[in-house]
């Protein structure tokens, strides 16, 4: 295999969903798959794409633009998730025809599939099938958290809950305390909590006055989880 071959496999073969796999069926991946490397603020695709992508390294936000062109932040997506037509139907975008998503970490690395072809790989692989539908699964009770969170919840709960999960899943944890590098604006924040940016803004004040959170625009630090729990 030559060295874009070699990265493929690397990654395909690494991702839980393909785990189970031999090495003939990850070469027959490879042969239908499509590679990209993608560096901060490159798009990974747009409206008339349509494919399941595979997020194998970094981070990416799902961008929503209005009639005006104007972008609100829809979720942030990291390693491990996959997102783009994962609903494998012909013809339509489970994204929208106003979304998508740019690379926000310096590396992006992404394997991606036409419906039609993962299909087929779906048919063949049943043990993939069951795998993907838990992955899924987890993706739609994440939302309903989110959607719950937007009905029952006041701004500083949402943040809070937004912030917590946010560095639990991207920081370095050492005992009660967790750091992650920051590429969040307030507004970011404020688009995906469901508040307005100046909200978010004097919230995040409070709570680094309460000494529960440090933040910067290169580092988010929370002290102890537990007292940011607590609110």
């Amino acid at each position: 295999m030559d060295k874009v071959k070699d990265v493929k496999y690397w990654y395909l073969r690494n991702h839980q969903i393909f785990s189970q796999m031999n090495e003939q069926e990850i070469k027959m991946l490879c042969v239908i798959s499509g590679f990209k490397r993608a560096r901060k603020n490159d798009l990974i695709f747009f409206d008339e794409v349509k494919r399941i992508y595979f997020l194998k390294k970094g981070i990416v936000k799902i961008i929503q633009t209005d009639a005006e062109g104007n972008e609100k932040v829809k979720d942030f997506l990291q390693q491990g998730d996959i997102f783009g037509d994962i609903t494998l139907e012909k013809g339509k975008n489970s994204l929208g025809n106003s979304e998508y998503a740019k690379a926000v970490s310096d590396e992006v690395i992404i394997c991606s599939f036409m419906p039609d072809d993962f299909e087929q790989v779906l048919e063949k692989n049943p043990s993939i099938a069951l795998k993907l539908t838990k992955k899924v699964g987890e993706e739609l009770r994440t939302l309903q958290v989110r959607y719950n969170d937007l009905i029952f919840r006041d701004v500083k709960t949402r943040l809070i809950n937004f912030l917590v999960d946010f560095s639990q899943k991207n920081g370095k944890k050492e005992q009660d305390s967790i750091a992650v590098k920051n590429f969040l604006t307030h507004q970011d924040i404020a688009d995906i909590i469901g508040a307005t940016r100046q909200t978010v803004t004097s919230l995040i004040n409070e709570l680094e006055r309460d000494n529960k959170l440090h933040y910067s625009r290169s580092k988010i630090i929370i002290p102890n989880i537990n007292d940011l729990k607590i609110g």
